[in-house]
């Protein structure tokens, strides 16, 4: 592939753009300057940089964002920032975009590609990807909330009882609530529903793939092939 078309497929702008960038001498591959926009690269295994920051080629982008509060999963937010000013433009121009949302108040886990498959897949309600979220409750759990949640709780608007895969307090006021839904306000609409309320709401684990303790809230990585795998897993 050419220099121009990596830039142009990672996100860099339009190919005049592209071209820019590579003409004014501010790409880098292994340490050298390539000035040259049809120079031909091997996207294997491939780091280049622009401006002195380093990418590395991925012919899809798969991103996994520990989101803070005060955040819209959206490209048009209403009345907050979008989760995308948290990450670099690049990502936004080559077409990423949320795999499922997390409300505004919501903190935690969430994916992001520009894969349209792999959106799907994780969005689809017949895949049934399990999601663990720990709620803060206003009241004190027992026994027989939990227990609700279990069995299932009747939802305003929907025809059945919907069911918690699992259900069990952490805390005199902490949950952790285990879903294979994504519908609207879920989460909060459960609890409600056997009688307590969220106070606040983080997703910590999707599929097996659980937000690692050691990325800072609001900060971003690629999610490589060991974590994409026990996404799968489940």
């Amino acid at each position: 592939m050419n220099l121009e078309s990596v830039l142009f497929t990672q996100g860099f702008g339009s190919r005049r753009q592209c071209r820019a960038l590579i003409a004014d001498g501010r790409v880098t591959i292994a340490g050298s300057v390539c000035a040259d926009p049809d120079a031909d690269v091997a996207t294997d295994n491939l780091s280049f940089t622009v401006d002195g920051t380093a990418w590395p080629y991925h012919e899809h982008a798969y991103l996994l964002l520990n989101k803070p509060a005060g955040y819209e999963c959206s490209r048009e937010p209403q009345h907050h920032l979008s989760v995308f000013n948290l990450l670099p433009p690049p990502f936004a121009e080559r077409g990423v975009q949320c795999v499922g949302r997390l409300d505004q108040d919501t903190t935690g886990l969430l994916l992001l590609s520009d894969d349209g498959k792999f959106v799907h897949a994780f969005t689809s309600p017949k895949r049934k990807v399990p999601k663990v979220y720990l709620a803060t409750t206003r009241h004190p759990l027992d026994d027989l909330q939990l227990k609700a949640l279990r069995e299932g709780v009747l939802l305003h608007g929907e025809a059945k009882p919907i069911a918690a895969v699992a259900a069990q307090a952490r805390g005199e006021h902490m949950l952790e609530l285990t879903v294979l839904e994504g519908k609207y306000h879920q989460v909060k609409r459960m609890v409600a529903a056997a009688g307590n309320r969220v106070e606040a709401l983080h997703r910590e684990r999707i599929g097996g793939l659980v937000l690692p303790q050691t990325l800072a809230e609001g900060a971003w990585q690629w999610l490589d092939e060991a974590a994409l795998s026990a996404l799968r897993q489940g």
